[in-house]
């Protein structure tokens, strides 16, 4: 299992620690070893398993933030829409 040196460095902090861009740099490390590289089937589980939680962090923190600006803004966020 092999992962880029700051997305490794995150390996033994909990997943609740990490920042939305840790979280996020750690999960596409993992992706990218889950395509390109072989390992054996616990290591890849170990792996998968690691990008799901780090997945859910990534939403969580999202879903905070995006919590966060509704308040801020009054609920007055409007949907956007993209000009042809």
């Amino acid at each position: 299992m092999t992962l880029s040196s700051q997305a490794s460095g995150n390996l033994n902090t909990p997943i609740e620690e990490l920042t939305y861009e840790q979280a996020f740099q750690e999960l596409e490390a993992v992706v990218t070893a889950l395509e390109t590289e072989k390992q054996s089937l616990d290591e890849a589980m170990q792996l998968f398993e690691r990008g799901q939680a780090l997945s859910r962090r990534c939403m969580d923190l999202l879903d905070k933030a995006e919590f966060k600006v509704r308040l801020l803004s009054g609920n007055e966020l409007a949907d956007f829409t993209p000009q042809a």
